[in-house]
């Protein structure tokens, strides 16, 4: 296939794949290992802090950012990054078995994570180029973010419940998730290949390196973001508008998995996986795609105050969850439903918002600071749920996680949003 023709392909034809490709590993790395590692015993203290360690490289990744820019196309780390990735997920697997599986198979996830964090660089900065006006990035932020979570329900929906059948017919923890593992993996090395026959050469995918100026161009890159009008709310913002859903996240899957003497609602991990991981990302991806519609319609600044609250008000039901500690899987799977909806929805907002911050001359750079931001705000309310949700029970975590929600209220009155951004013209 020529490359004028490669260029005209539809939009449909890879952002939907790329989207759930960039999901897979950071799936794995932060839902399937959370549930993997309490089937295998693993303490709520030690799960939730060693796993927000892995959110470390997407914290660091600015600092490697300007290389995806200065050197190689984005298309060329995008798939060679599905490559590693793809490895690395079979190497989970056999680490499963070893007597040090915990040491050795956070040492893996690291790696992988690694390589999704670069992925995500390479892929978010293709993305822009790919769909170069803001009305076509619009209006797939929502494309983007409902095949993002459709991965989501492949990953802790259908593979958390085939391990949970695995381990229902085997006995045996490390052998269900082995397989998990191994499935992911040739899944993953499918959508690598794919990629690399299908994704469009955009003409402004290059090498933005200049002799003797690479040092000055790395420099740059950053001194540029931080002098952006109103960094300081912009980083606050960046920082806050996650922190009571990072606390939430990761105490989710114990307290749903854990048995009811112990606080949790007793769930098996085959529940687990149709109630929460797909049930509940389903209405995640519906809020995405609400969220991006409203984005379209009305335009960022109109629209951000709504899905703040319609976001940030459902994180109510975990209180009522951890109160009345119902029986019913029904009610369970729509309260989590409801809150996954609205987390959706405004988490819309959120990936327009840094779209907007990082347009510019060092679009994929800039966007990649925003997302390391992002990520610490998720790494270190994370590494302290597991001992808060200790000292203080569940019903008092999820009271205390919903008043962590008030700063980003605080922070979404401090920034500055351009009038109309991500309205649809015309």
């Amino acid at each position: 296939m020529n490359q004028s023709s490669t260029q005209q392909r539809s939009p449909w034809a890879w952002v939907p794949s790329v989207s759930f490709s960039q999901a897979v590993p950071y799936v794995a790395v932060m839902l399937l290992s959370t549930v993997m590692y309490k089937n295998l015993g693993v303490s709520n203290d030690d799960l939730a802090f060693y796993t927000s360690w892995l959110y470390l490289p997407w914290v660091l990744k600015p600092l490697w950012s300007p290389i995806v820019d200065l050197f190689g196309t984005k298309r060329h780390w995008t798939v060679l990054m599905q490559l590693v990735s793809s490895a690395a997920l079979a190497a989970v697997a056999f680490t499963l078995h070893l007597p040090q599986f915990f040491a050795l198979s956070l040492a893996v996830l690291w790696l992988m994570a690694f390589a999704s964090a670069t992925h995500d660089i390479a892929s978010d900065g293709y993305y822009m180029l790919g769909l170069p006006s803001q009305h076509q990035q619009a209006a797939f932020v929502g494309v983007r973010s409902a095949f993002y979570k459709l991965a989501m329900i492949a990953g802790q929906g259908g593979l958390v419940y085939l391990a949970g059948e695995l381990i229902k017919s085997s006995n045996d923890p490390a052998y269900a998730w082995s397989v998990v593992f191994g499935i992911t993996a040739a899944i993953f090395l499918a959508l690598c290949a794919y990629h690399q026959l299908v994704l469009p050469r955009p003409q402004g995918d290059h090498s933005t390196a200049k002799t003797g100026a690479l040092w000055a161009d790395f420099i740059e890159t950053f001194r540029s973001f931080f002098r952006k009008k109103g960094i300081v709310s912009i980083i606050g913002f960046l920082l806050l508008y996650r922190l009571g859903e990072a606390q939430l996240l990761k105490m989710a899957a114990p307290f749903l998995l854990d048995p009811r003497e112990q606080g949790g609602l007793g769930l098996t991990t085959s529940e687990f996986g149709l109630v929460y991981g797909t049930i509940g990302v389903a209405a995640l991806v519906l809020g995405g795609i609400a969220g991006g519609i409203v984005i379209a319609r009305f335009g960022l600044k109109k629209a951000i105050w709504p899905m703040l609250f319609i976001m940030h008000v459902p994180d109510l039901v975990f209180v009522y969850l951890a109160t009345a500690m119902p029986t019913s899987i029904e009610v369970i799977a729509g309260c989590l439903a409801v809150e996954q909806f609205g987390y959706g929805f405004g988490f819309a907002a959120f990936m327009l918002y840094m779209i907007m911050v990082a347009d510019g001359e060092h679009k994929t750079a800039h966007y990649a600071i925003c997302t390391g931001f992002m990520a610490l705000g998720m790494m270190l309310p994370g590494m302290i749920s597991g001992k808060l949700q200790h000292l203080l029970g569940y019903q008092n975590f999820f009271i205390w996680a919903c008043i962590s929600t008030l700063p980003a209220f605080f922070m979404t009155a401090l920034v500055e949003i351009k009038p109309g951004f991500g309205k649809k013209q015309g």
